[in-house]
């Protein structure tokens, strides 16, 4: 870890956004400067291609397995993260309390969509906050947006075990109900994002006016038009769904029909990504981390989107200044927090890069994870 009161002299590619690049970039006091500092005297150099702090906006700090995890294991989670290069993230839904994150300097900035809401036996348990009575979701969404950070995170389908060996995905909540819960939400100065796998959801989501899908594998190319148009976002979680097909076969002799749905997904995913560029749909990148998969895997997760033929540069920009745009968060301006990855060669060619950061500048300080700093 670097000096924090040193300033910083940052050379070599610069990448702002998608039209912007700059040659050189200036840290000092934790902020960025666009020209050199008055007042500052000597610079750590540091040189290779920047661009503004990774953005996984779909993980779970504060989640394991069973539920909810205690302080210190959060808190590796939260490193593990900033190891990577995440500097934010969108909590997609976690039981424990992690405000205390806000006071962190040395973890990154985290915006919270509270609890997970869905309901008994229709989502993993001890994960959400489960309703008996759908009729309380709008309720309850208003104070789940009350509580975070302008987001709030809905369930909306899951397998029906109830149904026997007919069961399949199906949507947890009726539209109207969907639609009241969002506009709360929205009077609460909330966006809300929902868990979708299923076709039907995604219909619902449409007409309820949601403002974010996360996973979105049941669009059907009207959902993707309708979508690119509103300017709605997915969120890819490449890695998470490309477990369908284990899915599909933990399942099949007791649930069929889900099963062969799961299959069919899994067996289209290139095709479907395909299509979702083609139609313009904006993505966002997450990690699913938290649960089951391991957090400061946001890298991995970049990789996968690529293997599933998605661009290497819309996938850097969807991780980097893109999600941070639209999060509200500032990326490569005059004045803004130091919050910056470095790279030794461009990861807008080949985002396997972003799994070798030189260095990591979290509020003006470096670390160097890989070199043991």
């Amino acid at each position: 870890m670097s000096d924090p009161s040193r300033p910083l002299h940052l050379t070599g590619t610069v990448v702002v956004d998608d039209t912007t690049v700059l040659s050189e970039i200036w840290v000092a006091d934790g902020r960025i400067h666009l020209s050199p500092p008055p007042g500052a005297d000597s610079f750590e150099q540091v040189r290779g291609v920047v661009v503004p702090g990774l953005v996984d906006v779909h993980a779970h700090i504060g989640l394991g397995a069973e539920g909810a995890v205690d302080e210190a294991t959060a808190e590796a989670q939260a490193v593990a993260d900033r190891d990577s290069g995440v500097l934010l993230v969108r909590d997609a839904g976690s039981p424990a309390d992690t405000r205390w994150v806000d006071d962190r300097d040395d973890l990154p900035r985290l915006i919270r969509a509270g609890r997970h809401i869905a309901r008994p036996k229709r989502y993993i348990r001890s994960f959400a906050r489960e309703l008996d009575d759908v009729a309380l979701l709008p309720e309850v969404v208003a104070e789940e947006a009350r509580r975070g950070d302008g987001w709030v995170k809905l369930v909306g389908d899951w397998i029906d075990r109830s149904m026997g060996a007919d069961a399949d995905l199906t949507p947890l909540w009726p539209r109207e109900v969907l639609r009241d819960a969002v506009a709360a939400a929205h009077e609460n100065g909330a966006r809300v994002t929902i868990h979708t796998f299923a076709t039907e959801t995604v219909e619902d989501c449409l007409a309820a006016g949601v403002d974010c899908l996360e996973h979105g594998t049941g669009m059907t190319t009207d959902h993707m038009a309708e979508l690119a148009a509103r300017g709605v976002p997915v969120t890819v979680t490449a890695r998470q769904t490309s477990q369908f097909g284990d899915f599909a076969d933990q399942a099949v002799a007791k649930y069929p029909i889900y099963a062969a749905r799961m299959r069919a997904m899994h067996e289209r995913r290139r095709d479907f990504w395909g299509e979702v560029v083609a139609a313009g749909v904006p993505l966002l990148m997450g990690s699913d981390a938290g649960g089951t998969l391991d957090h400061g895997t946001l890298p991995a997760e970049l990789v996968a989107c690529a293997e599933l033929e998605l661009p290497h540069a819309d996938v850097l920009a969807a991780a980097s200044w893109r999600g941070r745009d639209y999060l509200g968060v500032d990326g490569i301006t005059d004045g803004a927090s130091a919050d910056l990855v470095v790279y030794p060669s461009d990861p807008r060619a080949d985002v396997s890069v972003t799994q070798r950061p030189t260095a990591i500048v979290l509020r003006g300080t470096t670390y160097r994870p890989h070199s043991g700093e």
